[in-house]
């Protein structure tokens, strides 16, 4: 629903964007405790779950690696997107239709782009918590091979914003979050389980194959193994974060048009 119409800010505040991620970021830290779990215990309950149990069952382990290792990166990745399209959901459908956060923060002087982009820089920094105690527990468990490893990090960023983008957009345009169980149902859930994060996607038939190739999450996969592992990508490396960047892209403009429509007429 759009509010009433405001002319855009000729003087915003100083370093607007900023001024929205330190909302977000005070928000979070009085609800810091309500995501320890996902953000900090399921990393190491996946590690040895998967990493350590069913890996004990795979001989030989994949691509001649053991099958923890295999996985590492696999994880770090999906764990990233799956923080990224969670802090893009239903906190950025309740800003718009219950909390109303955007509608205050859009009557302060900041432009449109200032309060996506502030929004945006939080679930990257969530991300990025995410991933890192991910990294750690993954060293601790001996599954970093290469220097390269902390590069890991850094895809895994832009793996976020890859994601949040396109989903802020999404997010942005409905008015039910029976949708967004749809998005969790048809698109997360499958893209966790193809996209070669437990499996080669070789072993796919060629159809789901090429779906695989075509989500985000495989060009970030397949470059944290690479990074973990210190190989060489299946993919290059250059048109793996090109195709990432060009998913962030068209996902902001997306998100800023669905946002300008709904914040200012």
């Amino acid at each position: 629903m759009s509010v009433s119409a405001r002319p855009a800010p000729t003087s915003p505040a100083p370093f607007p964007t900023l001024a929205v991620l330190e909302y977000h970021l005070t928000a979070y830290r009085r609800t810091f405790w309500g995501s320890a779990l996902s953000s900090f215990l399921l990393p190491l309950l996946a590690m040895l779950g998967f990493g350590v149990g069913v890996g004990a069952y795979v001989e030989g382990g994949v691509g001649g690696v053991s099958y923890l290792d295999y996985i590492v990166p696999g994880l770090i990745a999906s764990t990233a997107m799956q923080v990224a399209i969670g802090e893009s959901t239903w906190p950025v459908l309740s800003a718009f239709n219950w909390t109303k956060t955007y509608v205050a923060q859009a009557a302060a002087p900041v432009r449109v782009s200032d309060i996506l982009n502030g929004h945006l820089a939080y679930v990257l920094v969530r991300a990025a918590l995410s991933s890192a105690v991910f990294l750690l527990i993954a060293a601790a468990f001996g599954a970093l091979h290469s220097a390269w490893a902390l590069a890991a990090l850094a895809v895994a960023l832009l793996l976020g914003l890859a994601v949040a983008t396109p989903t802020f957009a999404f997010s942005s345009s409905i008015s039910s979050d029976n949708l967004l169980n749809l998005l969790f149902r048809f698109g997360v859930i499958p893209m966790t389980l193809f996209a070669g994060v437990f499996f080669p996607v070789e072993s796919l038939p060629l159809a789901l194959r090429w779906l695989a190739y075509a989500s985000p999450l495989w060009h970030a996969v397949d470059l944290c193994r690479a990074a973990t592992l210190g190989i060489a990508p299946q993919w290059s490396v250059l048109g793996h974060l090109l195709y990432l960047a060009a998913w962030a892209a068209v996902g902001w403009v997306l998100a800023h048009r669905q946002f300008r429509r709904r914040l200012v007429i």
